[in-house]
């Protein structure tokens, strides 16, 4: 796998897999590569599992379908990345994100790619981080 080009947000994925507006958008950074937190994976699979699908045969089916593993790098996240959300927590407090949208901005921190995302307030976040909205 090449080195990922944007990280997605779990609302980018979701949209993608959901056939949801933006979904060209996230196929077109799928197909230059992206990477996701593990967070946001487990985010994705959730609700996955909220609309009656089963986690494993989920995660399964992304991975025989090519997802992941080939254009979607799922990034464990350790200890750096563990700092870096914990960074991000003291400059985001006023705007409530959650953890999982911490380890998304995180990673692509580490990675020093833009984010993408269906979550429009996150244009407004000023963290010298590349955010752009898919729809």
């Amino acid at each position: 796998m090449t080195p990922p080009k944007t990280v997605l947000d779990a609302s980018a994925l979701l949209a993608f897999l959901f056939g949801e507006p933006g979904a060209k958008a996230v196929s077109n950074a799928l197909f230059e590569g992206s990477a996701i937190s593990a967070v946001n994976y487990a985010e994705v699979l959730s609700k996955l599992s909220d609309h009656g699908q089963d986690v494993d045969q989920a995660a399964e089916r992304m991975a025989r379908q090519g997802l992941t593993g080939t254009t979607l790098l799922v990034v464990p996240a350790d200890e750096a990345h563990a700092r870096e959300m914990a960074r991000l927590r003291k400059r985001t407090r006023r705007t409530c994100l959650s953890l999982a949208d911490r380890a998304c901005l995180a990673l692509a921190v580490s990675l020093n790619v833009p984010v993408l995302t269906a979550d429009r307030a996150w244009l407004a976040l000023n963290l010298g981080i590349d955010i752009r909205s898919l729809r």
